[in-house]
């Protein structure tokens, strides 16, 4: 390679908007980016997609950060746990699995309950409501009849009082198969948390386990106790449902078996360790029920439970093992909300680190949503890469920034406002360096979110998109070429390569975006 670095910024969640009747919600036009509106008019850009099949989800589901970094980082289209899934329940395959099967002997051995964790929406970004449906179909031909959904309410990638109505749903679906109660409802703020806050955590935990909690007869009136106090899915506190003697209908006990339903693997891993790891030491584990705890897909390697979908087998050529082989040295950077989104994700599931490729990672404020400070940790992360770009060591790095898509999940515009701003100029500032040194960049996103802050009835719009997002090459050496739309995130590695003068391999499928 003859210059350096080729830097990769991630802006994750910066999407594209182009309805003008969206102009006074959309951070974008709302925002003063001096940056973007400089990338956008002298260097080549394009739009690029981020969702449905483009990204190996299917048609339709709005893209993620999981999925958007493993696209990014294999420089292919790769098909996702949840079309597998899915695929297995349809064709038989999953009532045959192995640990699905193990599951229902170790419950009928010990006269058990069956307990369904997860989320309770039907986005596709953590779970859907068909695998729900597969698992108590699953239930009923294994004669398991206690069985008990601990429903995790979304609010973040589904609209925020969305939740009674995905609750009505699976309780008509559990009325018409006979089977399953809703025993306990909690907002995915409290089960779901991936950036250890373990007071949260262990809230959801002392629910599941000891029925620690506020109250309801039925899981329709749970939640409208909670709208009635403001209290939106996201931030349902735990409650359990209540039998006729106000006694709770379930709790995880000895004996029992639990499915951890989501099929993406960033939220589920704190919750599930509070269960399985003999060394767990977030919080001091009142009871620890023993029990046959089965995760839908591989959470992370290290954590000592069953899988009913491992991963297949590790992709070959992906960015960090090709620039490996080449002796080419990486850098990743982020604060802990994406950490794991420029390592495990980006690397294709894989925690450790390729030879020649050094990480850091910056703590994300403790702050109990983004809204309160909407730079996060921008700055740091900023100072943090001004810092290795000044030694000059690295040939590739990634760089994400959190904030638009994590001050976008809040649905303030104001607060989006101010993270487009202060991640516009940490980028600008990264940019002028990476010109000084003779190097080139390419920002995009991963998917769209905080270009779209409220829907057509003037209500926050907390999901993702499932729009384009742009892609920007800035790199004086081709400042004057074209780019393509209509690639996906599987094409920005390839453009890469061919801004650095590598040879792309055979097993990256995707295209350069540079037009021919």
């Amino acid at each position: 390679m003859k210059r350096k670095p080729f830097v990769l910024i991630i802006r994750d969640g910066w999407g594209h908007n182009p309805d003008p009747n969206d102009d006074k919600n959309n951070t974008i036009k709302q925002a003063k980016v001096p940056v973007d509106d400089m990338l956008m008019s002298q260097y080549p850009h394009c739009l690029i997609h981020t969702s449905g099949e483009d990204v190996g989800l299917p048609a339709g589901t709005m893209g993620n950060s999981e999925v958007g970094h493993q696209n990014l980082g294999a420089g292919r289209i790769v098909d996702q746990e949840t079309v597998r899934i899915t695929k297995a329940m349809r064709d038989g395959s999953f009532f045959k699995n192995t640990e699905m099967l193990k599951l229902a002997d170790y419950i009928k051995q010990n006269n058990g309950k069956l307990h369904l964790f997860g989320l309770c929406s039907d986005i596709g970004v953590h779970s859907i409501l068909e695998h729900v449906y597969g698992i108590l179909d699953f239930a009923k031909k294994n004669n398991l009849t206690k069985v008990y959904l601990h429903a995790f309410t979304d609010g973040r990638d589904s609209p925020p009082d969305s939740g009674k109505g995905y609750l009505a749903q699976i309780e008509a679906k559990m009325a018409e198969k006979g089977v399953g109660k809703i025993a306990t409802i909690m907002g995915r703020f409290y089960a779901m948390d991936r950036d250890s806050r373990w007071d949260r955590v262990q809230r959801a935990y002392e629910c599941l386990t000891q029925a620690k909690g506020g109250r309801a007869k039925s899981a329709q009136e749970a939640m409208q106790q909670s709208y009635d106090k403001k209290i939106t899915d996201e931030f349902i506190e735990p409650v359990c449902i209540v039998d006729q003697n106000d006694q709770p209908l379930a709790k995880v006990e000895d004996g029992d078996g639990v499915i951890f339903f989501n099929f993406r693997g960033d939220r589920p891993r704190e919750i599930t360790r509070a269960f399985v790891d003999d060394a767990f030491t977030g919080f001091s584990r009142a009871v620890r029920p023993k029990t046959y705890y089965l995760c839908m897909t591989e959470y992370d390697a290290t954590i000592p439970a069953p899988v009913v979908f491992r991963k297949p087998p590790k992709m070959k050529n992906i960015a960090a093992d090709y620039f490996s082989q080449l002796g080419l040295t990486q850098f990743r950077c982020a604060e802990t909300e994406k950490y794991a989104h420029v390592t495990f994700f980006f690397n294709d599931y894989t925690e450790k680190p390729f030879h020649g490729e050094d990480r850091q990672i910056v703590p994300s404020p403790k702050v109990r949503t983004y809204d309160l400070q909407p730079e996060m940790s921008a700055y740091e992360v900023c100072d943090v890469v001004m810092q290795k770009l000044e030694t000059n060591q690295y040939d590739f790095i990634v760089i994400n920034f959190a904030n638009p898509d994590m001050v976008g999940h809040t649905g303030i515009l104001e607060a989006s406002i101010k993270a487009a701003e202060v991640v516009d100029s940490c980028v600008g500032k990264i940019l002028d360096k990476i010109k000084q040194l003779g190097g080139a960049a390419v920002v995009t996103a991963d998917h769209g979110n905080f270009e779209k802050m409220s829907d057509e009835d003037g209500n926050p719009f907390t999901s993702h998109t499932t729009g384009d997002v742009p892609l920007i090459v800035f790199d004086e050496q081709n400042k004057s070429r074209k780019l393509r739309d209509g690639g996906s995130l599987a094409d920005v590695l390839p453009t890469m390569l061919e801004m650095m003068e590598l040879p792309q391999p055979v097993e990256m499928t995707g295209k350069s975006l540079f037009a021919k």
